[in-house]
């Protein structure tokens, strides 16, 4: 949709050539940073394991009880050997959990629970293959499923999605909040650019050290890297250039990735749409105004709306601000205000829109940015739920009804049977009324 030549973003800019995309802030950001990970061949094979073996593990109550009954007792040989440490809180057993594409940050979830269920995990697969009242099939998934996790690729691509989904996840959090505080949606997305940057730049030696060690933990065999690689054997292996294991792990894996999911950053959040949000974000009322400057202001009007300000407005919208910032003074409602939703209604309520309308529309400019809530998306998702999870078939009207109930379920809740009951007999009465 957002297509700079034939999608929608075209057809907006030809109506309006100041139209500026921002993509938006509500999006779940980390799913599209895993598929651009999964663009890379070995972290997409990593992901598809991780669900089969998560799969193996979870397909029965039995494997699971015996799961957790190994981590329970894994924790208490670490606590009796005061390798843990013991409090409230602490040393929960936890449990695999599937990643799923629309839950947040499960992929990264899911990757915690599987490295801090190593050992208890390869124990249950290691039972199932020697359990004779298993089928052949589910002994040989757990013999599958045993090699996938003890193979140094595995583990190296986990604590790499690990690290770089633990980057982005605080930005991704902060982004499916209903009202999104601009100044630090800036400040997270240029923090999370620089720390990705900083882990291709000068973290490649800590984070393969990182991976070693654990290996050596977990009895699995660290390659040496300055072997020369092999990724298939027979005729496949004389078709590809000779590479050592350091090169393909650090070059085909660890810079592939991170550029993968720079780049993707980059399309979401380009320089401009930053520097838009960044000068828009002085407007905030928040603490009285304090980054509200007569200058900056023009510096956004000038850059981003020229259509918008005619050069006689632009001058009569500093006079605006004078007068604006010295009312804000002496009003405490206003000093209080905390977003531009307040503001701008403050403004209709009062009246004073007509007074500061040069200053109103830019406000109402600014509002247009689709960075505030994650209202459509999640209209879609209940959608999806409503359509084809819970009823097959359902006409449009209904299908409506149902949505809005089930999207706007807490307001619904305050709505009692009865007064549900009493507001239908109440339309029959009148059209009994209108009737006679």
């Amino acid at each position: 949709m957002r297509g700079e030549w034939n999608g929608l973003k075209a057809l907006f800019l030809l109506d309006c050539p100041y139209a500026y995309y921002v993509h938006c802030f509500a999006h779940r950001l980390q799913l599209a940073l895993v598929a651009a990970s999964r663009e890379v061949s070995s972290v997409h094979q990593f992901f598809s394991n991780l669900t089969f073996i998560i799969n193996v593990i979870k397909s029965s109550p039995k494997r699971h009880n015996e799961l957790q009954a190994n981590k329970a007792t894994e924790i208490e040989d670490l606590l009796s050997s005061g390798q843990l440490e013991t409090g409230r809180g602490v040393n929960q057993i936890g449990t695999l959990k599937r990643a799923g594409d629309t839950r947040w940050s499960s992929h990264l979830q899911s990757i915690n629970n599987l490295l801090n269920m190593f050992d208890a995990t390869i124990s249950v697969l290691e039972r199932i293959m020697v359990d004779k009242s298993c089928t052949s099939n589910q002994r040989g998934d757990a013999d599958v499923a045993l090699n996938l996790m003890i193979s140094y690729e595995f583990v190296f691509i986990a604590h790499l999605m690990k690290e770089l989904l633990g980057i982005t996840d605080v930005l991704c959090q902060a982004l499916q909040k209903k009202s999104q505080d601009i100044v630090n949606a800036v400040k997270l997305v240029s923090t999370t650019k620089s720390l990705i940057q900083n882990l291709r730049e000068e973290r490649w030696e800590s984070f393969l050290e990182e991976v070693n060690l654990f290996c050596q933990k977990h009895d699995i065999l660290v390659p040496q890297m300055d072997a020369m690689y092999i990724a298939r054997r027979g005729r496949a292996h004389h078709q590809q250039d000779q590479i050592t294991v350091e090169r393909h792990f650090r070059i085909d894996i660890f810079y592939i990735a991170i550029d993968k999911q720079s780049h993707e950053l980059d399309n979401r959040f380009s320089d401009r749409a930053l520097e838009l949000l960044t000068f828009t974000s002085m407007l905030e009322p928040k603490d009285g105004f304090k980054n509200l400057e007569r200058d900056q202001i023009y510096t956004l009007v000038e850059k981003f709306y020229p259509s918008n300000f005619t050069s006689q407005e632009l001058i009569h919208l500093g006079y605006q601000l004078q007068h604006f910032i010295c009312e804000v003074q002496n009003d405490d409602k206003l000093r209080n205000m905390s977003t531009l939703q307040e503001l701008c209604q403050y403004l209709a309520e009062t009246g004073k829109s007509d007074v500061y309308f040069l200053f109103d529309r830019l406000i109402r400019l600014v509002l247009t940015l689709p960075v505030s809530t994650a209202t459509t998306e999640r209209a879609f998702s209940a959608m999806k739920i409503m359509k084809t999870r819970l009823r097959s078939k359902m006409e449009d009207k209904f299908f409506a009804d149902s949505l809005v109930i089930y999207i706007e379920r807490e307001i619904a809740k305050s709505f009692s049977l009865e007064t549900i009951i009493d507001d239908f007999k109440s339309v029959k009465d009148r059209r009994v009324l209108f009737d006679l």
